[in-house]
C-alpha cells in the first residue's frame, strides 16, 4: 500500500486529537489526497478526534462538502469523531441556498469550541493565564 501524497495541509497532533485546517480551497485531487492523508494519520496516531478548521475558506463547493461528509463517515468508522469548526456565515448561507447538507458533520463556531467538544478544556493556570489541556 502506498502512502498518501502529502497535500501540504498541516496536520498537528494534540494528544489523541488531530488538528488541521483548510487554508485554501481544495481542488478535487487535493481533496482526495487530504482525505487519504488524514485517514492514514487517524490510524497511525490512534486519534479519537479530528478538528478541521475551515475559518479561512470563503466558499465551499459541492465536491468539498461531499469530501467533508465522506471524511467524517470514514473517520467515524476508524473510531474518530470529526468536528468542522469556523464556518463563515456566507459559507453557511451558500450551502443552504444550494441545498447542500453536511449530513453527519458536526460543527463548532470556532476551533476553541471544537476542541472543547472533543474533550479539551481551557483551565486557568495562575493569574491572567489560561492553559489548554
Amino acid at each position: 500500500m502506498n502512502s498518501p501524497r502529502p497535500t501540504g495541509v498541516p496536520i498537528l497532533r494534540l494528544g489523541d486529537v488531530l488538528v488541521t485546517g483548510l487554508l485554501n480551497e481544495l481542488d478535487d485531487r487535493s481533496a482526495v489526497a487530504f482525505t487519504d492523508e488524514l485517514t492514514e494519520r487517524i490510524v497511525a496516531d490512534s486519534a479519537r478526534g479530528v478538528l478541521i478548521d475551515i475559518s479561512r475558506l470563503e466558499i465551499i463547493d459541492s465536491f468539498v462538502a461531499r469530501t467533508l461528509m465522506e471524511l467524517t463517515t470514514m473517520s467515524r468508522l476508524l473510531g474518530a469523531r470529526v468536528i468542522v469548526a469556523g464556518m463563515r456565515p456566507a459559507v453557511a448561507i451558500t450551502l443552504v441556498e444550494l441545498g447542500i447538507q453536511l449530513t453527519g458533520v458536526e460543527t463548532a463556531l470556532n476551533a476553541e469550541q471544537g476542541l472543547i467538544a472533543l474533550g479539551w478544556q481551557r483551565t486557568p493556570e495562575g493569574p491572567g493565564r489560561d492553559h489548554v489541556r
